[in-house]
């Protein structure tokens, strides 16, 4: 995996990135927060401190996650449980406080890994594995209890409409063609009005948040996308 390291400090980012190679990761290692926005984009994995020299790791953590959905651990020094809920809200999946041991990293890195890929196995049913939890930018679905989270905030969706979010998040970025939707969602033998369709997917744009999560493709049908990564 590939993984970007934004540490300041050369002695624990060079004995980090000898870890991680060690373990078979290709690692990059920046020192600045603007170094590190440059970098982020191109990457499997983001190991991220808080304390930078030009930039509030926070700051960078929020842009970071505003441009990709590229998984996030924080690793710092800072312990306070606020420091810890406030880069959570700013976009990290994950919070790892130094000293730490290289097995408990590596065990967070696979762990949240499996969150984010998550939807790439996710059935359209809605049934998925128990406790599978996809993230997808903001987004977090639970697929065992069919919860969804925008920005740590409920989304209250009927059946049909988390029906259709599970399936486009199936091939996040892809695009679902109107009639497998209307076979997966609603059944294969459908012969009613595509235009339910139409009115689910208004619908869902909505409670997301906004008609940019679900970008139409004309003669086609939709994909999910994260707003800005189009």
């Amino acid at each position: 995996m590939q993984v970007l390291v934004v540490e300041d400090d050369t002695r624990i980012a060079e004995a980090l990135t000898e870890a991680l190679q060690r373990f078979g990761h290709d690692v990059d290692w920046v020192g600045s927060g603007a170094e590190a926005l440059k970098a982020a984009p191109s990457t499997e994995f983001v190991l991220l401190d808080l304390g930078l020299p030009d930039l509030d790791g926070q700051e960078v953590c929020r842009r970071v996650r505003e441009a990709s959905a590229v998984p996030i651990i924080a690793v710092t020094a800072r312990s306070e449980e606020l420091d810890r809920v406030l880069v959570l809200q700013a976009g990290a999946d994950d919070y790892l406080v130094k000293p730490y041991s290289m097995r408990e990293l590596l065990a967070r890195m696979e762990a949240v890994a499996r969150r984010v890929h998550a939807p790439a196995a996710v059935q359209a049913s809605g049934g998925g594995n128990a406790g599978e939890l996809c993230a997808f930018g903001p987004l977090l679905v639970d697929m065992r209890t069919r919860q969804v989270q925008m920005d740590g905030e409920l989304v209250q969706l009927t059946r049909r409409e988390f029906d259709l979010l599970a399936a486009l998040l199936a091939d996040a970025g892809a695009v679902r063609g109107r009639e497998e939707l209307i076979s997966e969602v609603w059944d294969p033998n459908w012969h009613g009005s595509t235009r339910t369709l139409d009115v689910h997917v208004g619908s869902l744009r909505t409670k997301l948040g906004g008609r940019e999560w679900i970008q139409s493709v004309r003669g086609v049908g939709f994909r999910l996308v994260v707003p800005d990564q189009r």
